[in-house]
């Protein structure tokens, strides 16, 4: 199934929206750096793994971009112009924070492609936050020590970022565009128009 090409184009609103949601999640990003880092790791002294369900701030910006933009492209774009902030306003993991806006805006990104750009209600908001969240996972394999752990740290940190990505990423960010909707905001997005009253 595809979508017709003029659908599939971006207007330069949809670049200068797409570019400021990125810039606000980087922001975000950058504050839970150190919030979210410090709740992994004290999660993960209770199980090791556990420190997964902290994870979901992060993947927040490929889903918002996903749920407004609507147009191949977007859940990717933000979340790496998210990255990207971040890393230049000083995330501790430095260049490796690149690489996972890449992984986790792919991991949303595809999610919006399975369904064609057409669904954009609660369960596509979830799938794509679970997807950023497995996207994440797959990248930590190799950039991290996680192939070397256990079968059940990995076990226990895939479930937790699932968790994670489908709350704090998907519900939230459906719920958040939801609400902005309502104000008006979203008016030249298909969002705004739909009012999000289109079935999951």
């Amino acid at each position: 199934m595809t979508v017709p090409a003029k659908k599939n184009s971006w207007r330069v609103v949809d670049i200068v929206t797409a570019a400021v949601l990125g810039v606000a999640c980087g922001l975000l990003f950058w504050v839970w750096n150190s919030i979210g880092y410090a709740g992994y790791k004290a999660l993960d002294t209770l199980t090791p793994g556990l420190g997964g369900l902290a994870v979901g701030i992060w993947l927040i910006g490929g889903v918002l971009g996903g749920l407004i933009i609507r147009k191949p492209g977007a859940a990717l774009f933000v979340e790496v112009v998210a990255a990207s902030v971040s890393a230049v306003l000083g995330s501790q993991w430095g260049p490796e924070t690149l690489y996972s806006g890449l992984a986790q805006g792919l991991g949303a990104e595809l999610v919006f492609l399975i369904f064609a750009y057409r669904r954009f209600g609660l369960s596509t908001a979830v799938l794509s936050g679970i997807g950023a969240g497995v996207g994440a996972f797959i990248l930590e394999l190799f950039l991290t020590p996680n192939l070397a752990m256990s079968l059940q740290f990995n076990l226990i940190y895939l479930t937790c970022l699932i968790i994670s990505g489908a709350v704090l990423a998907g519900v939230f960010s459906y719920y958040l565009v939801k609400a902005l909707a309502k104000t008006g905001a979203l008016d030249r997005f298909g969002a705004g128009r739909e009012r999000f009253d289109q079935a999951a």
